[in-house]
C-alpha cells in the first residue's frame, strides 16, 4: 500500500522561513513523509529550489522557489502512531514550556526523528501530540541513546535564533559523561578535530583526524569512584559523537558506549546502557535578554549504575 501526498507542489519561502534547511523545511510541510523518504527525494533531485538540485543542508532565502514532485510513501514507512504509553511519558518530560520554546528530557532509546529503521521519533510523537501547534522544530539533536535535555522552536523566529546562538558559540550545553579509569584533574580541554566516516566505510564512525573540523570540549570532575569517574562535558563546538570521541581519545572512554568502548576496559564494560546524559541548557530567546537555564535529572539507568559504584 501507498500513501499519496499531493500532485507537484511551488511553494515560495516566506521571510518567516529563510535561513531554514530544506530538509527541516520539507519536514514541517510533509507531515507524516518520514526524513529518510525526504532525504531520497532530495539525493533524486526530486526536490529542486530555483530549479537546481540542492543538499539536505542547504539553507533557504526568501523568495526561493521549492519545486516538490508528487510524493508517494510505503505505509510501512508512514512514521508510527505513538501509544498511550510513549505519548504519558513524553508529557512527563517536559521540563521547560513558553509560547517560544519547549525542553524536553529525552528518555534513552528515543531517537529524536523518524528515519532509517526508525518509524517513531520524538518530534513525530510531539506533532502527533499536539496537532494544534503549527510549527516544531528540533532546534538540535541528540544521539538515540543519550538521555536528557533538547530543545524544541515553536516558530521559525525563535528557531533561526537558537541556531544562530549555537553558531555563535552562545548557547551552552552541558553534558553529564561516566568513564572508565581516573580522569586526570589536569585535563579540562580537549581540542582534537574530528572526522565523520560515511556509513559506507566506517558505519557512521567519528575518528580524531587531521583532516576533520575543529572540535573542543571542555571538561571538569565531578565525581569519582573505583574504576570510572563522573565528568562534566561541556561541547564548544558541535559534532557528531564529539564528547563520546573525546572520551575515546583521552584514554577514557564511556561507560556503555558499544561504538567508542573496548569491552576490556574494567569490569564495567559488560554495561551496554550508554552513561552520557545531557543535564542542562542556558540560552536565551528573541526580543529578550534573559537567560533561561534549564536543567535536567539524570535517567533511571546512568542513575541506578552510579549508585553501584564504591566512591574512591
Amino acid at each position: 500500500m501507498t500513501a499519496d501526498n499531493k500532485g507537484v507542489q511551488l511553494l515560495e519561502v516566506s521571510e518567516d522561513s529563510a535561513d531554514q534547511r530544506i530538509d527541516n523545511y520539507l519536514t514541517s510541510r510533509l507531515k507524516g513523509v518520514p526524513r529518510s523518504h525526504l532525504y531520497r527525494l532530495i539525493r533524486k533531485g526530486e526536490i529542486r529550489v530555483n530549479k537546481k538540485r540542492v543538499k539536505p543542508e542547504t539553507r533557504l532565502k526568501t523568495g526561493d522557489i521549492v519545486r516538490i514532485a508528487p510524493v508517494r510513501v510505503s505505509v510501512a514507512e508512514m512514521p508510527a502512531a505513538p501509544g498511550n504509553s510513549l505519548i504519558a511519558l513524553i508529557k512527563q518530560s517536559i521540563l521547560f514550556e513558553n509560547e517560544q520554546v519547549m525542553v524536553i528530557n529525552k528518555p534513552q532509546g528515543l531517537a529524536v526523528h523518524a528515519g532509517s529503521g526508525v518509524r517513531q521519533g520524538l518530534i513525530e510523537a510531539l506533532r502527533y501530540i499536539y496537532q494544534d501547534q503549527p510549527f516544531l522544530e528540533l532546534v538540535h539533536r541528540l544521539d538515540k541513546d543519550t538521555s536528557g535535555c533538547i530543545l524544541i522552536a515553536k516558530n521559525s523566529k525563535t528557531l533561526k535564533h537558537l541556531q544562530q546562538e549555537i553558531k555563535a558559540k552562545e548557547l551552552q550545553k552541558t553534558y553529564y559523561a561516566l568513564v572508565h579509569g581516573a580522569w586526570p584533574e589536569s585535563l579540562q580541554s580537549i581540542d582534537a578535530p574530528l572526522l565523520k566516516k560515511s556509513a559506507e566505510s566506517g558505519s557512521g564512525v567519528v575518528t580524531v583526524d587531521t583532516e576533520g573540523k575543529a572540535s573542543l570540549t571542555h571538561f571538569a570532575v565531578l565525581q569519582r569512584f573505583w574504576g570510572a569517574t563522573l565528568v562534566q562535558a561541556m561541547p564548544i563546538t558541535g559534532r557528531t559523537h564529539q564528547i563520546r570521541v573525546h572520551c575515546q581519545y583521552a584514554g577514557h572512554p564511556i561507560v556503555g558506549d558499544n561504538k567508542y568502548t573496548p569491552h576490556t576496559a574494567n569490569s564495567l564494560s559488560a554495561t551496554r546502557s550508554l552513561c552520557l546524559h545531557a543535564a542542562g541548557l542556558n540560552f536565551t530567546l528573541p526580543d529578550s535578554k534573559k537567560h533561561f537555564k534549564v536543567e535536567a535529572p539524570l535517567g533511571n539507568n546512568m542513575a541506578a549504575i552510579i549508585s553501584r559504584l564504591e566512591p574512591a
